[in-house]
């Protein structure tokens, strides 16, 4: 999905997010949450220091706004290195990679974003690089055409993406350490709204940080904006302070409820109840009928509705679970059939 997505609860980047870097931890100690993720990699990084090696090449995956970019300019700042960072599909050519790649210190870290959209060729290239730190370059064309075996430094490929599996086997295996990250809970979401807060020097309630917490959908990129959204409506409805009036102001001008749902998360819920019976619904079918695309269906608003149990996939199709009904204060058909071990709705 692009990164203008205007969803105040989308985890996706905006343009606005200039100054979330000021927001991002530094050191693996401010890092909240993802406690196993985060001890191992300070094992990790502790044993690669004192060999004085450059750390193994790491592997996150996991929704947006979770904290990838982040980890690795704190795994940069941990070794005392210097961090590259890249989006897969800014690589068109073999050529980019060579340039970026040449360049690189020794133990630098270099991270690519998105990584399962890597060009075919220019993926290749990286097997010789992450394993023997040497590229091949063809020098010339036609029968005068040579190879070129140029050594690199040992460095550190960090690669991020929210599609593991379209990641291929061969740039995979390469890798490691692999890490997924997993959305936060409440409370860990709630320390990140209060460093936040402190960090915009934002004055906020107590009640309104828990509020926030609740519909903050698990991502710290999402808890972020919310806090700044808030600073917003309290700037200009109150004295600058956020209370839990001001935030129930603010998500209900924002279309975001207590649950973190927005307007679309609802209409894809409305949807499979209204004109699906509750479902089972395809994924294409029900792209179709709320005007979005099957990939941004599946991999913006679905993660999230499936792990608040709003929703469930079987091998028919999308289906609304009583959760939802009950959310959005609709009552389900009556009766009930088995479908393959889940329980139909209709």
């Amino acid at each position: 999905m692009p990164g203008g997505d205007a969803r105040p609860v989308s985890g996706q980047r905006m343009a606005e997010d200039a100054d979330e870097a000021r927001l991002r931890p530094q050191r693996l100690t401010d890092f909240v949450g993802q406690a196993r993720l985060r001890e191992n990699l300070a094992v990790f990084i502790a044993a690669a220091r004192e060999r004085g090696e450059s750390l193994d090449h790491t592997f996150f995956s996991g929704p947006p706004g979770l904290g990838k970019t982040t980890l690795a300019a704190i795994i940069a700042n941990e070794m005392g290195v210097e961090l590259t960072s890249t989006a897969a599909p800014a690589l068109e050519k073999t050529g980019d990679l060579v340039a970026i790649l040449t360049n690189l210190g020794r133990h630098n870290v270099f991270f690519i974003d998105e990584i399962h959209r890597l060009r075919p060729p220019v993926e290749e290239l990286l097997y010789t690089a992450m394993e023997d730190y040497e590229i091949d370059v063809v020098i010339g064309q036609g029968p005068a055409a040579r190879t070129l075996k140029i050594p690199l430094p040992p460095f550190t490929l960090v690669g991020a993406t929210t599609k593991t599996g379209l990641v291929s086997g061969p740039l995979y295996s390469r890798f490691g350490i692999t890490s997924r990250l997993d959305f936060y809970d409440a409370d860990e979401i709630g320390t990140i709204i209060h460093r936040t807060a402190e960090i915009l020097q934002v004055k906020l309630d107590r009640g309104a940080a828990e509020q926030l917490a609740g519909c903050s959908r698990g991502t710290p990129r999402v808890a972020n904006r919310l806090v700044r959204r808030m600073r917003d409506f309290g700037q200009v409805w109150a004295d600058g302070g956020v209370s839990p009036d001001i935030v129930t102001r603010g998500l209900a001008a924002l279309d975001v409820d207590q649950q973190g749902l927005d307007k679309v998360d609802r209409e894809i819920l409305e949807t499979i109840i209204t004109k699906y019976q509750g479902g089972p619904v395809g994924s294409e079918t029900l792209a179709i009928s709320i005007s979005e695309a099957v990939d941004t269906l599946e991999d913006v608003y679905e993660p999230f509705l499936i792990q608040r149990g709003f929703l469930k996939r079987t091998a028919r199709g999308r289906m609304v679970t009583e959760l939802a009904y009950q959310h959005l204060g609709m009552k389900p058909r009556a009766g009930g059939e088995e479908d393959g071990g889940q329980q139909v709705l209709f």
